[in-house]
């Protein structure tokens, strides 16, 4: 079932999902070589709860950290370690904030250090694809217009798109109704509606979109060992243009 948000709840929804915005920030410039993907996490951790909020993610059907850290050819769901950072590796911080009842989601994939022009590309690709999938986040389209603008844009620059994992509602739950693939045809599945909350993803491979899950249970990785990447939002949809919530512009 689909649950469309009241103005009230809407306001909450973007409370959470500006402190992942701004968590999502800080980390960013954070991201170094020889930092471990630990320390961010901790990082995470205490700052989210700063804000009297609690990271979304952490127990989350048994999951062991507070923000997902995936790098190089790791999908999603990688978990914080002591591992170091290195020159040219990418890394995708996927983080969720639960405040006052309401969830809010957001991801990005950034450079460590310099990388090769071909993982600038993914990046690019990806987060462009992205911003075409939150356009198409409007009352005339339905769900799956959202899915084909993605797979459209990621195909035709010579990546692939992720099937097994998909973007989804969000609200008093952190994962509902409706799912949002990141490829399909267009004009198919529910009609978007104002009021929806959607947290759209973006995860794209560099090579095929075989990805398989390691013996820790979370842990996405590409089959053929080759990198991903992964960029998120939540969004409202409006009766005009779709509104990203989880940015770093002034609330109203």
């Amino acid at each position: 079932m689909i649950i469309l948000k009241s103005p009230e709840e809407v306001k909450k929804i973007e409370v959470a999902c500006r402190i992942v915005a701004m968590t999502l920030d800080i980390i960013k410039k954070m991201v170094r070589p020889g930092i471990t993907t630990r320390e961010i996490d901790t990082f995470a951790d205490v700052y989210i709860r700063e804000k009297d909020a609690i990271p979304a993610f952490k127990g989350y059907r048994g999951y062991p950290a507070s923000i997902c850290t995936s790098v190089n050819n790791e999908v999603i769901h990688g978990i914080p370690s002591n591992r170091g950072l290195k020159e040219g590796d990418i890394l995708g911080i996927d983080l969720g904030v639960y405040k006052d009842g309401y969830y809010g989601d957001g991801a990005l994939t950034c450079p460590v250090g310099e990388v090769e022009p071909e993982l600038e590309r993914l990046l690019r690709i990806t987060e462009e694809a992205l911003y075409i999938g939150i356009e198409n986040a409007k009352t005339i389209n339905r769900v799956s217009d959202i899915s084909h603008s993605i797979q459209k844009h990621v195909e035709s620059n010579g990546f692939s798109v992720v099937r097994s994992f998909v973007g989804h509602g969000i609200g008093r739950d952190l994962h509902e109704d409706p799912q949002i693939p990141n490829f399909g045809p267009p004009g198919r599945g529910p009609r978007l509606r104002e009021g929806m909350t959607l947290a759209i993803e973006t995860m794209v491979n560099a090579g095929s979109y075989d990805v398989q899950i390691l013996d820790d249970g979370w842990t996405v990785v590409t089959v053929d060992g080759k990198p991903s990447a992964h960029f998120e939002h939540t969004i409202l949809v409006t009766s005009d243009e779709p509104k990203i919530l989880t940015n770093l512009t002034k609330m109203h």
